[in-house]
């Protein structure tokens, strides 16, 4: 054997065939992740992803909006679907739940366990990011971002790549509470924009809005012109996420 070819020292060359069957078994079950959540979740449309901190307490201001703004998409006739776990995801579904349409918890397995929160009509549970990740896009409407942590940055930056990139169709992507997303934006601007690393108009992709019923008010404006479910364009385009 070359080099080039040596199996690492922890992995004899007899462990091969056995854990090659363990990667592929895992495919099938990546699979089968999708299938179930794609077939549970297709009839929630039109839906409204929102996303935030899981360290949120319900007497915090942003939790008692999130709740407010769940509330009123629910009513509104938005499914509402969040994360399923606690903080503003639980304030989200919340909201949802105790409005006129379903409220929906994607909840993710982790090494610390995340607990689903009570408050979801439609519940399903994932092992794998990617997996999740793809049921909040695929299925939303708009998304509404509100403060939050790492997860809830990668959410708004997966949305603004897919979208930027046209992989995506593109959907009102609102931050919630201007002192939390200004500075951002603000560097946004005075970097990604002034170096050229992004087109100015990609600022568009967002805007931020504080009250409520605003938040409602964008994603209908949004809408205006057309229904809420994909044009047969955007639905060839979602096939290829």
């Amino acid at each position: 054997m070359s080099a080039r070819n040596k199996l690492p020292a922890d992995m004899p060359e007899a462990a091969m065939p056995k854990h090659n069957a363990r990667e592929s078994w895992r495919i099938f079950g990546i699979m089968a992740e999708f299938v179930e959540a794609t077939e549970r979740l297709n009839a929630i449309r039109p839906a409204v992803s929102v996303f935030g901190s899981a360290r949120t307490a319900p007497d915090h201001p942003y939790y008692v909006l999130t709740e407010q703004i769940s509330r009123k998409l629910s009513d509104a006739g938005f499914s509402v679907i969040s994360g399923g776990g606690p903080g503003i995801m639980e304030a989200a579904n919340k909201g949802a739940y105790f409005g006129k349409s379903p409220s929906v918890g994607l909840n993710i397995q982790l090494p610390h366990e995340q607990h689903a929160n009570p408050y979801q009509d439609i519940s399903q549970t994932f092992q794998h990011f990617f997996a999740r990740k793809f049921m909040f896009v695929k299925f939303a409407a708009a998304y509404v971002v509100m403060p939050g942590g790492f997860g809830t940055l990668d959410e708004v930056m997966e949305a603004l790549t897919l979208i930027q990139t046209q992989k995506s169709r593109k959907i009102p992507l609102i931050l919630v509470h201007r002192p939390f997303w200004e500075g951002l934006i603000d560097w946004f601007r005075d970097k990604l924009v002034a170096e050229r690393m992004i087109n100015p108009e990609d600022l568009d992709l967002m805007q931020i809005i504080d009250d409520p019923d605003e938040v409602v008010d964008a994603i209908f404006k949004h809408y205006e012109t057309r229904g809420f479910l994909p044009l047969p364009e955007e639905h060839e385009l979602m096939l290829n996420l």
